[in-house]
């Protein structure tokens, strides 16, 4: 029986890829706009801090698409496994900073 190839002709790597940028973008952009917002109505420190950790992770990822797009195109096509642990780990810090800048909003704010 020959092996199962792991190569797929659709366009699953192509949307799994604009994924990413969608989530990259939102990041960034997000937390520049959280940041704007926070000095702006004078919430100071850790928020500020965590909103702009998040643009940053946004920004890194953003910048690291086409990258990680390349090397999974030539994972799949050599039928090695796919390596994105790293890219997985930014975007949970993103993500955890945004949750902890929102948390300091709002305890700043009762």
């Amino acid at each position: 029986m020959p092996p199962e190839r792991v190569w797929d002709e659709g366009l699953q790597s192509e949307r799994t890829r604009l994924a990413w940028a969608r989530t990259a973008a939102t990041l960034a952009v997000g937390g520049l706009g959280a940041t704007k917002i926070a000095l702006g109505v004078d919430i100071h420190g850790f928020a500020v801090v965590m909103f702009a950790l998040a643009a940053l992770c946004g920004g890194v990822l953003l910048a690291r698409t086409g990258v990680r797009f390349r090397k999974v195109q030539q994972a799949l096509h050599a039928n090695r496994p796919l390596d994105g642990q790293a890219d997985a780990v930014l975007a949970w810090l993103g993500v955890m900073a945004v949750a902890g800048g929102s948390f300091a909003v709002v305890v700043h704010l009762t």
